[in-house]
Order: C-alpha cells, then sequence, then structure tokens
C-alpha cells in the first residue's frame, strides 16, 4: 500500500447518520411526537440548506438556525438550542458502519488517517471519542473550524497543509457524496474512491478514482494496492 494519507468523510462513511431517529429523539423532550411526514418537512428544507452550505453560500451556523426555524417559532424555542438538541441527540445514537472498525484496524500504521468534514464541530468530536475511533486519526479537519466546505479545494490544501504538505500523488479522499467528497478529491488533485452504499448514479462530470459499495470491499482494495 503506498498511500502516505488517507482521508475520510465522516457521516455515512465511517459513521451512521440516522438524522430522523435523531429527530425524533430530540423533540421528545420538547413533548412532540415527529412523525416521518415531519421529517419530509424537514429534509425540504435541510437538504437545500446543505447545497447552499457546500456552495459557500451561507455559513455553518445560518444552515444550523435556518433548518429549525419553522419549529423555533411553533415551539418558542430559539432555533439555535434546537440544534443544540438535535446534535447532542445525534452523539447518543451515534454508530460507526459496518466494516469501519476493521478497516482502520488494517489501516493503522500503513498510512496516517485524517478526517474531513462537513458536519459539526460538537458532533464529530463526541462521536470520535465514543465509538473510539479518536486514536486512529491523526488529523480531524472541519468545515465549520476553516471556514469554507468541501468541495472547495481550499479546505483540502488546509489539511494538506496541517499533514505536512505530503505529495499529493500519494493522498487518498474517501467519501460517500460525489458532489462533496469526491468532487472536492478531484479539485484538490487526491486519487479518490467514492463509497456507493446505495447504488446512486454517478453526478456528470464527476469521475472517481474508485468506486466501492462497502468498507469491507474498500478494505480489500488498499489492502491489495
Amino acid at each position: 500500500m503506498n498511500w502516505d494519507w488517507i482521508f475520510f468523510d465522516a457521516d455515512e462513511t465511517l459513521f451512521t447518520f440516522d438524522a430522523f431517529g435523531g429527530l425524533q429523539r430530540m423533540f421528545l423532550d420538547y413533548s412532540v411526537t415527529f412523525t416521518a411526514e415531519d421529517f419530509q418537512d424537514y429534509q425540504a428544507v435541510n437538504k437545500p440548506l446543505w447545497v447552499d452550505y457546500q456552495n459557500g453560500a451561507i455559513s455553518a451556523l445560518q444552515l444550523q438556525h435556518q433548518r429549525f426555524m419553522g419549529w423555533s417559532e411553533r415551539l418558542s424555542v430559539p432555533a439555535g438550542d434546537l440544534n443544540n438538541a438535535f446534535l447532542n441527540a445525534m452523539a447518543a445514537i451515534c454508530a460507526p458502519l459496518p466494516g469501519a472498525a476493521s478497516l482502520l484496524d488494517s489501516l493503522k500504521g500503513k498510512a496516517k488517517l485524517g478526517i474531513i468534514t462537513n458536519g459539526f464541530t460538537a458532533l464529530q468530536q463526541i462521536r470520535l471519542e465514543r465509538t473510539g475511533f479518536r486514536d486512529y486519526f491523526d488529523l480531524l479537519v472541519i468545515s465549520e473550524q476553516v471556514g469554507v466546505a468541501k468541495p472547495a479545494a481550499k479546505i483540502f490544501d488546509y489539511a494538506l497543509a496541517q499533514a505536512g504538505n505530503p505529495d499529493r500523488a500519494n493522498v487518498l479522499m474517501v467519501g460517500d457524496t460525489a458532489e462533496s467528497d469526491i468532487l472536492g478529491g478531484i479539485n484538490a488533485g487526491l486519487s479518490t474512491c467514492w463509497l456507493n452504499a446505495h447504488n446512486r448514479a454517478l453526478p456528470e462530470g464527476i469521475q472517481p478514482t474508485w468506486t466501492v459499495a462497502s468498507l469491507s470491499e474498500l478494505e480489500q482494495l488498499l489492502c491489495k494496492h
């Protein structure tokens, strides 16, 4: 294996992200039964905000507040409080994806490992601690702290500078979102591996170096190369 560094996305690459479960759990504290229909309404607001965030049109803080504005008005609770409650609920139900522990074990000592995530600081750090994954990673780069999100090359440039500027030919980016992880890796001149567990169609104009359907398939690929 000839990688100096392997960077991973976090949500749905290393960790499950059950937003519906997190919202149901969080809203119980406000005596709200959060339904599948409520979740559809939430996603109708949330998904475009994430696209705006990836495109640099809004900040992390704006995303976190705007996605809860409707509920904030309904419950007379500040949107920031709802967002914090959501992140706490998500931290409580966090779990690694199947194959994540085995993959990290097999890579430890063979390459330096980092995380580059558009997720939010509070949640990312807690999950790494709780899952015992913290010690595997030499670097944790969070868009909220850098001030720019994937797919911008700038967050990758920042991560690579933190990593001591390794040769980009020897750096791999792994992630599940073609539009941020893979496009971002390509923008930064890195090799990329798309974790396509849900058999999605590849967006036009984005060509990963490799595609795998699971983390165990990725482990076989990396340990062969």
